[in-house]
């Protein structure tokens, strides 16, 4: 049996209310920048956790973990520019913002983490 990985299946989980966020409101053509912005930083922290949980040495999976956590710190700016200006509704917001805050403190602890062991 698959042991569970906490980051990698709330990544997953992340990329795909983004996702059904996108489908949501992708007819409105003032939105939909935004929107691509939004889901290609949310599908980039799995894609970046991914790869980390493969990487070839150390470091590689350090550089993965780095970007993963930038792409989450992303996210959560453009969910709030969206929620900011009304473009999607509180409950869209609270579906997802919460997720990416709680991404970009693990990530950032698994950061932090790999950087003292480094030193």
């Amino acid at each position: 049996m698959k042991k569970p990985n906490i980051v990698v299946d709330k990544s997953y989980a992340f990329a795909l209310r983004v996702l059904r966020i996108y489908r949501a409101q992708a007819s409105d053509h003032t939105l939909r920048p935004l929107l691509i912005q939004l889901v290609q930083s949310a599908t980039s922290i799995g894609a970046n956790v991914h790869e980390g949980i493969a990487a070839e040495s150390r470091a590689d999976f350090r550089h993965k973990m780095a970007i993963a956590y930038k792409e989450a710190n992303e996210c959560v700016f453009w969910l709030n520019i969206l929620h900011d200006a009304s473009c999607i509704t509180p409950d869209v917001y609270e579906q997802c913002y919460p997720l990416g805050v709680e991404l970009t403190k693990i990530l950032g602890s698994i950061n932090k983490t790999l950087k003292e062991k480094a030193s």
